[in-house]
C-alpha cells in the first residue's frame, strides 16, 4: 500500500514537470526592465507615491479596473505579449507569480526608476534597476528549481527581454528642479555621456546573466509630454531643453548599443527609436486618428498636465482620441501604434532589426 501511494506521488511529480516542459517549449519567456512605461503592477506592493491603482487608470482594461499599468488600458510589454500569443508576465512581486506562471517570464519594472540610482528619490520605495537585476538573479534560481539549471539557461537564453529606462534620468532628475544637484554636477551634453556610460553597465550585466535578444527603447520626445508643455510650454510648443535632452541620448544610446554587439559578437541588443515612434503622432496626430496629441485625457490645468490623473481630474469620454493618456504615458491606442513599429518597424525605428525578423530568426535556430 505505502510503495502504492509513493507511485501515485512520484507519477503526479513526473507529469507536473512534464507539463511545465512542455509549456516552456510552446512559450518564449518574456522578460521586462525598466520604469512606468512598462511596470505593470510591482509598486502596488511597495510604498510609494509612483501609483497607478486608483481609478481611472484601468479604465479600458477588461477587467475596467486599476492594475498597476500607468495606461487606460494595456501598455507595450501586453501587446507584445498579445503578439507572442500568451499571457503578459506578471509583476515580480505578485503573489501569483509561482510554478508554470515563472516560465512565462516576469515582469520586474518599477515606475519612477532611472539609469542612475539617484533618479526617482521623491518617490520614496521604487525598485531600481540595479534590485531590478538582482532580482533578476533571483527568479533565475527559482526557475532551476522548476526545471533544473539546464533548463532554465535554455529558458533565459532563448528569452525575449525589453527594457524602458533613460526618461526619468532628466524628467525627474536632471530638471526635476532648478539647479538640481546634477545639473549643477555636469554640463547637459556631459550629462548624456555619463548617463549612457551607465546604462552600458546595465546592458553588459544582463547579457552576463544570460539575456540574449534584449529590446532596448529610447526615450521618447519628453518635451512634448502634457507635463511638460503645462509647465514650459506658452503656446503649446515642445520644450527646446527636454528636445535637445533627447536628441543627445537617443543618438549616442544607438552607438552605446552597436558598440556592446560589436564587443559581445552579435546582435544581441536592438535599438528601438521610440522618439521617432512618438514623434509620428505628436507632429500629426489627426493622421493616426487622434484629436490631439498636446491635451493628455486624464489630469487638470494647462493641457491636463499638472498632478496626478485620480478620480477627481477631468476625463475624456473616447480614450481612443487621445495620444496621451495622463501627464507622461500614452494611451492604450498610441501605445499599440508604437507596438506595431517595435514589431514591424523600418530600420529608422528599429536597429538592426525589428521583432518580426528577431522571432523569425530565432524560430529556424
Amino acid at each position: 500500500m505505502t510503495n502504492s501511494v509513493a507511485n501515485v506521488a512520484l507519477l503526479g511529480v513526473c507529469l507536473q514537470m512534464m507539463s511545465l516542459l512542455v509549456l516552456q517549449a510552446n512559450a518564449r519567456a518574456f522578460l521586462v526592465f525598466g520604469d512606468s512605461l512598462v511596470d505593470n503592477g510591482n509598486n502596488d506592493f511597495l510604498v510609494t507615491t509612483a501609483r497607478a491603482d486608483n481609478y481611472p487608470y484601468g479604465i479600458d482594461f477588461p477587467t475596467h479596473l486599476p492594475t498597476g499599468r500607468f495606461s487606460n488600458g494595456l501598455n507595450i510589454p501586453d501587446l507584445i505579449s498579445e503578439h507572442l500569443g500568451q499571457a503578459s508576465p506578471l509583476p515580480y512581486l505578485s503573489p501569483m507569480l509561482k510554478k508554470d506562471k515563472l516560465l512565462i517570464g516576469a515582469n520586474f519594472a518599477s515606475a519612477g526608476i532611472g539609469i542612475l540610482n539617484d533618479t526617482g528619490i521623491q518617490f520614496l520605495n521604487i525598485i531600481r534597476i540595479t534590485k531590478q537585476l538582482e532580482y533578476f538573479e533571483q527568479y533565475k534560481v527559482r526557475v532551476s528549481g522548476l526545471v533544473g539549471e539546464e533548463e532554465m539557461e535554455r529558458l533565459v537564453n532563448g528569452a525575449l527581454v525589453l527594457i524602458t529606462l533613460g526618461g526619468n534620468d532628466f524628467v525627474n532628475n536632471y530638471y526635476l528642479v532648478p539647479f538640481s544637484a546634477r545639473s549643477r554636477q555636469f554640463s547637459l551634453p556631459d550629462y548624456v555621456v555619463y548617463v549612457v556610460s551607465e546604462y552600458r553597465k546595465v546592458l553588459r550585466k544582463m547579457y552576463d546573466l544570460g539575456a540574449r535578444r534584449v529590446l532596448v527603447t529610447g526615450t521618447g520626445p519628453m518635451g512634448c509630454v502634457p507635463a511638460e508643455l503645462a509647465q514650459r510650454s506658452r503656446s503649446g510648443e515642445c520644450s527646446t531643453e527636454l528636445q535637445r535632452a533627447a536628441s543627445l541620448f537617443n543618438p549616442q544610446l544607438v552607438q552605446m548599443i552597436n558598440d556592446l554587439n560589436n564587443e559581445v559578437g552579435s546582435s544581441a541588443f536592438i535599438a528601438a527609436n521610440t522618439q521617432q515612434m512618438h514623434m509620428d503622432f505628436i507632429s500629426d496626430p489627426q493622421a493616426y486618428g487622434f484629436v490631439t496629441s498636446k491635451v493628455a485625457c486624464c489630469g487638470q490645468g494647462p493641457y491636463n498636465g499638472i498632478g496626478l490623473c485620480t478620480a477627481l481630474s477631468n476625463l475624456c469620454p473616447n480614450r481612443d482620441l487621445f495620444a496621451f493618456w495622463d501627464p507622461f504615458h500614452p494611451s492604450e491606442k498610441a501605445s499599440r501604434i508604437i507596438a506595431q513599429q517595435i514589431l514591424n518597424g523600418s530600420p529608422e525605428y528599429m536597429h538592426p532589426m525589428n521583432l518580426s525578423t528577431i522571432l523569425t530568426l530565432d524560430s529556424t535556430t
